[in-house]
């Protein structure tokens, strides 16, 4: 008896070479809809499904191989006579090869379509007929990805499918169902935190290494929405690695938080020099001007235009990665004489909802933090002038994106010191004001639980502070706020980055 494979492909490429092999080995094909009028338009002697199911396609093509024809072809184990048998008796043809990819839905969930011309890009019969195959692998192979068609020739060529490569096939086959099913599963779902935590992601490229050289890496994106870390275009340097993906990540989404040109300099998750001004020019030599020492070796990101000005500042010294929205070509030009620094265009702003996080064991899952402040209260009897308040706003924005405890430090739009990562809130308002020359004002990302704080501020000419509030002790920084005529603002609202 000859042997049978069934072909349904929405991707066509490669399928007619792949077809030509499947006939030279005198194995017969059978195929539905689309891929069989495409193979009968290109020769290829082929059976209609229809003419094995002796039922017609119907539903405008929501049902063609859901039948027992089909599957018990595909499931019949040909060790089992008692299977071998039922099938015979019923006149169906063992199918040895399913061929099948899927209806686009990952490409269709991020178009401008209605809900229920998505809906009609849910493949129902592809994935039956690969779990099926999947499932008896030991009998069928099973191809979900046009990429495994040479090896498949290969091993034909030589000889026979090894067992192993028809489980990795198989295997292939529950990863793509998976991914398939989790993107569906949050198409549907109205649910931010559902019963099971179904994500759909792909591999988008291996590593060089994680976070150190021991450690294996790799980059999967979401199949669901177009954000700024999977739609980037890397224009110049070397592979970016595990670490530069995580700080670009940071700055890029740092400087998105701003509607004026905001550049910011980052340094292992965290920013080391931040500032808005006039221009990408502007802010980027306040930023330098902040942290000269700690920018060596960093990433640097800005949500304007990368000039040719500013381009020829930052070739000055060594820098990791130059991130933005667009470059001039004289500016790319320049940066391009420095053959490893790594250059990105964001195409996107950040659009995850979600942060994910991994425990031993399981996932930590929370929203983004998108709440800027809850309000805005005066607490004290000085109120802070027009432009304190402006820069005590810019301080608390830079503030979410320092690890915690973080304080900044700061004054006419520029952070002038950055303070975080301590186990106490003492140390980073010190380090902050220590570097902070000049500076104004000061937020904090979270509560005072004392009033050391402010009484460190009073003594570095701090004007006004910016804080959640919600300790037991909030009276204790207000009062000693009043004794130093500094002014101080309450939020509601806490920006612990941890």
């Amino acid at each position: 008896m000859k042997k049978r494979a069934l072909i349904s492909v929405f991707d066509k490429d490669g399928i007619l070479e792949f077809a030509k092999f499947l006939l030279s080995k005198d194995i017969e094909i059978l195929s539905t809809g689309g891929t069989y009028r495409y193979l009968k338009e290109n020769k290829i002697p082929v059976i209609e499904v229809s003419e094995v199911t002796k039922f017609p396609e119907m539903l405008d093509g929501r049902v063609k191989t859901l039948h027992p024809s089909i599957h018990g072809g595909i499931l019949a184990i040909r060790d089992n006579q008692a299977h071998m048998a039922k099938i015979s008796e019923h006149g169906i043809t063992p199918i040895d090869f399913v061929i099948v990819n899927l209806y686009p839905f990952f490409q269709k969930v991020k178009e401008n379509l209605s809900f229920e011309e998505k809906v009609e890009f849910i493949d129902i019969g592809g994935p039956t007929m690969l779990r099926a195959a999947a499932k008896n692998f030991q009998d069928v192979v099973v191809v979900c990805d046009k990429n495994d068609y040479v090896e498949i020739q290969k091993a034909m060529t030589e000889g026979t499918i090894s067992i192993d490569l028809k489980r990795k096939l198989a295997g292939k086959v529950f990863n793509l169902m998976s991914a398939y099913d989790g993107a569906i599963s949050q198409f549907m779902l109205n649910d931010e935190y559902p019963e099971y935590f179904a994500t759909s992601l792909k591999r988008k490229q291996a590593l060089r290494y994680g976070e150190n050289p021991h450690q294996s890496a790799c980059f999967y994106a979401s199949t669901m929405i177009d954000g700024a870390m999977n739609t980037f275009e890397v224009l110049n340097g070397k592979e970016l690695s595990f670490n530069n993906l995580k700080d670009v990540d940071i700055a890029w989404k740092a400087v998105s938080d701003f509607e004026e040109p905001a550049c910011c300099a980052l340094k292992h998750n965290t920013p080391c020099g931040f500032a808005i001004g006039k221009d990408a020019m502007d802010a980027y030599s306040k930023t330098y001007a902040v942290d000269p020492t700690s920018i060596f070796g960093g990433i640097v990101s800005f949500n304007r235009k990368v000039t040719k000005n500013v381009a020829e500042e930052m070739v000055k010294i060594f820098l990791e990665v130059v991130a933005a929205p667009e470059f001039d070509q004289d500016a790319l030009d320049i940066l391009k004489t420095k053959k490893n620094l790594r250059v990105i265009k964001f195409n996107n702003k950040p659009q995850c909802k979600c942060n994910v996080v991994s425990v031993d064991g399981g996932l930590l899952v929370q929203s983004e933090d998108k709440q800027f402040i809850n309000e805005i209260k005066v607490v004290t009897r000085r109120q802070p002038t027009e432009q304190q308040m402006k820069d005590m706003l810019f301080a608390m924005r830079v503030v979410k994106f320092v690890k915690s405890n973080a304080i900044v430090v700061a004054n006419n739009g520029v952070a002038v010191g950055i303070g975080g990562g301590q186990v106490n809130r003492i140390w980073p308002t010190i380090d902050a004001l220590k570097r902070g020359k000049g500076a104004t004002v000061l937020a904090s990302d979270a509560f005072f639980p004392f009033r050391d704080v402010v009484d460190e501020a009073a003594k570095c000419d701090i004007k006004a502070i910016i804080q959640p509030g919600g300790s037991l002790k909030d009276q204790e920084s207000i009062d000693a706020a009043n004794e130093h005529g500094i002014s101080m603002i309450i939020t509601g609202t806490r920006h612990f980055k941890h």
